[in-house]
């Protein structure tokens, strides 16, 4: 009996290794790995753990759980990781209960369309979905957890120069102290809007700053609410002054609470996939104040710090080329409200005759394809030469029309408006594009004035 049952067993065993044979690499299910969302298992007591998915071009739109006790054993899911490329670690910030970043999967793959590298997301969902002082307590664990990652993977043949860290919010302070105890080696951090609560005043070893990396840059959306209003980086990108974000709501309803709450928060995300996709460019402009830069006494890209005007993305340093790197240099520019963003920044120009009273002026530059950039100036007695940037959806040679009026009729009582220049131009300046100009204008009540031009790109 005991030999029969000991044949029976062989032949099911043999006949299931044969059908295993001939399975084919189609026929395996893979899973794919995700954000964990379920945090039944974690409590303010429990130690805070990291988990790490990792996409790579050749698994963009299956994530493969990649953990510490997988590093040194060779398995299907960490097969791809490559140590000769260059290493991206997204970091997310504070989360709402339960709730995956809906721009992880966008992020990733923007990153590995322009470069082929490992990219691996950091996964702490359930220790920064506590209230916030708690997450703000957990972000040196989850450091912590991150350098010995990364320790190991140097270990295996990665270098600290290849490691980019990609944190957003809470998650630019938790690369930047994981660039601390690497003693500022890592390559590049990039904080997509860093945190500002219970960041501000901290020491410079407690949250992101331009000794955590060989290069540290931020792009700041929300610096009056959720970001950081102060620069942490070699080059520090200000956005619409940082603040106030176009397309964002900025009054409080119930129908407007995600637009009132993070639309400007998030915005340095969608603004740093856009430059990912590389459409067009993102360009800042080294300047001492935002308001400095919007009466344009900053519109050139030669005579700054850093001898250039910096970019948003993945270009080495941001175009920064002098040696050593700036710190916290603030550079600023206009966006439009929908992807990819960019505007072109024009400067206005004009001179005009001396006035008796205030009088007020509303500019329109109408572009071929009809897009329309609208901007109103004071105007003050005692005071002719004016200056101002403002951004507008195409390049200069596509706009055709230049309006103008005389808009203060109801509170000022100043007659005509003489002007006896006005000449706009791209900046930063190009050889193709020289600026367009009028002279002798004469702007009078309830009279439009309007000049069409004929260019070719």
């Amino acid at each position: 009996f005991v030999w029969h049952i000991h044949t029976v067993l062989l032949s099911v065993m043999s006949i299931l290794v044969e059908y295993l044979l001939t399975i084919s690499a189609e026929d395996v299910v893979v899973v794919c790995a995700d954000i964990k969302t379920s945090c039944q298992d974690h409590s303010p007591g429990i130690k805070v753990h990291v988990r790490y998915l990792l996409l790579t071009r050749q698994n963009t739109q299956c994530a493969s759980l990649f953990t510490h006790d997988h590093l040194n054993i060779t398995q299907q899911h960490t097969a791809h990781f490559n140590s000769t490329l260059p290493t991206k670690v997204i970091v997310h910030g504070y989360r709402a209960p339960a709730s995956k970043p809906s721009w992880i999967n966008n992020l990733t793959e923007a990153l590995l369309r322009v470069e082929d590298a490992n990219v691996l997301v950091a996964d702490w969902v359930c220790g920064a979905s506590l209230a916030y002082n708690k997450a703000v307590e957990n972000y040196k664990e989850v450091s912590f957890q991150i350098f010995t990652l990364i320790k190991q993977l140097k270990n295996q043949g990665s270098t600290l120069e290849s490691f980019h860290i990609i944190g957003i919010s809470l998650g630019a302070h938790v690369a930047g102290f994981v660039g601390t105890l690497f003693k500022g080696k890592l390559g590049r951090i990039t904080g997509l809007d860093p945190a500002g609560p219970m960041f501000k005043n901290a020491d410079p070893s407690d949250r992101l700053d331009p000794s955590d990396a060989l290069f540290v840059e931020a792009i700041h959306t929300d610096s009056d609410k959720f970001g950081i209003s102060i620069p942490v980086g070699h080059v520090d990108f200000f956005l619409n002054d940082g603040m106030d974000q176009t397309g964002c709501v900025h009054s409080f309803t119930r129908l407007s609470m995600y637009g009132y709450l993070i639309c400007d928060h998030m915005r340095a995300i969608y603004v740093y996939m856009s430059a990912l996709d590389g459409s067009c460019s993102l360009t800042g402009f080294p300047c001492s104040s935002y308001e400095g830069f919007l009466a344009g006494q900053c519109t050139s890209c030669e005579n700054t710090p850093s001898g250039t005007c910096p970019q948003i993305g993945l270009l080495k340093n941001s175009g920064i080329k002098v040696s050593p790197l700036p710190k916290y240099e603030k550079v600023y520019l206009l966006t439009t409200s929908d992807a990819p963003f960019c505007t072109h920044h024009i400067l206005i120009e004009l001179k005009v005759s001396q006035l008796e009273k205030s009088a007020e002026v509303q500019f329109n530059l109408v572009s071929t394809g009809g897009a329309e950039t609208g901007q109103k100036l004071l105007l003050k007695p005692h005071k002719t030469v004016y200056k101002m940037v403002v951004g507008h959806p195409e390049y200069l040679c596509k706009i055709n029309s230049v309006q103008m009026k005389n808009t203060g009729i109801l509170f000022y009582r100043q007659g005509d408006i003489h002007i006896e220049y006005f000449c706009i131009s791209e900046v930063p300046s190009s050889r193709k594009m020289y600026p367009l100009c009028v002279e002798n204008i004469n702007v009078q009540r309830k009279a439009p004035w309007s000049h069409d031009y004929v260019q070719v790109c």
